[in-house]
């Protein structure tokens, strides 16, 4: 199945999913890529995988609908918490709940909210290297992550995200459904106050012993800029740790992974 949108979206540099007429969320039922002038080699590493027409051949089973429980292997079980997988996971669909296993801790659950941003975030996470480690991405066969029992503590390990705030995709037709990217060494940051300026934010994101390579505000919107991290471990550490940071002034700090570089 083809789709004009989506077809466009899957240029050379950019992996999306474009709003959907139709679809509950927005989402098309499947992806396909314009075959039109896209040669695999001529892709940067991470895209090579990712450019090929359907999830089979990504070497991911197809999702089929009602699934949308992936399980999270590879772990560090010293750093994961449910919180820091749903900022991850949240880039590419709305998490819903988040289990971290009791007995086998570098093991999670993650539940989307549907088959499609299952599949969307298995593509793009599998592999990527998180704490140190590259995570293991595969279907779950629970349908659902279930909450602990009333009266039964799991040590904060299950988490509901079902009603949190920071839901990128909640509104059709958001503009997030285009800015979905592979993880890249460079991050989109918005929602900057005029108050902050360049060396706040290179301070900020330092703060996390990552290293800041270059920095630039867009020249047309200084509430947006680009930061540019030593690699893309470091850059999606980045992201977990300061999505939503408070930068004063009713602000809250927006990341991404972009497409561009600086």
């Amino acid at each position: 199945m083809e789709h004009p949108a989506m077809a466009a979206a899957f240029t050379p540099g950019i992996i999306s999913a474009a709003p959907y007429a139709g679809a509950t969320h927005a989402f098309p039922p499947a992806f396909t890529i314009q075959p039109a002038g896209l040669t695999v080699p001529a892709l940067p590493g991470a895209l090579a995988s990712l450019a090929l027409p359907t999830a089979a051949r990504l070497g991911f089973p197809v999702i089929p609908a009602g699934h949308s429980v992936l399980l999270i292997s590879n772990l560090n079980p010293e750093r994961v918490t449910p919180h820091c997988l749903f900022i991850l996971f949240g880039v590419y669909g709305d998490v819903m709940r988040v289990k971290i296993l009791f007995n086998k801790k570098e093991n999670a659950l993650v539940q989307m909210s549907d088959s499609t941003q299952a599949q969307i975030a298995m593509s793009h996470l599998n592999g990527q290297r998180l704490h140190g480690k590259p995570l293991r991405i595969t279907l779950s066969k629970h349908t659902s992550v279930q909450l602990p029992r009333e009266g039964h503590e799991d040590q904060g390990l299950t988490k509901d995200f079902s009603s949190s705030p920071l839901h990128r995709f909640k509104k059709p037709g958001s503009k997030n459904y285009s800015n979905i990217f592979p993880p890249s060494a460079t991050l989109h940051l918005s929602n900057i106050p005029p108050s902050v300026v360049e060396d706040d934010l290179k301070r900020l994101f330092s703060s996390s012993g990552a290293a800041v390579k270059a920095f630039k505000f867009f020249q047309k919107d200084h509430k947006m800029a680009l930061i540019q991290m030593g690699s893309v471990e470091e850059a999606i550490d980045c992201l977990i740790q300061f999505h939503n940071h408070d930068l004063g002034e009713n602000h809250h700090l927006r990341v991404s992974f972009s497409k561009s570089s600086i």
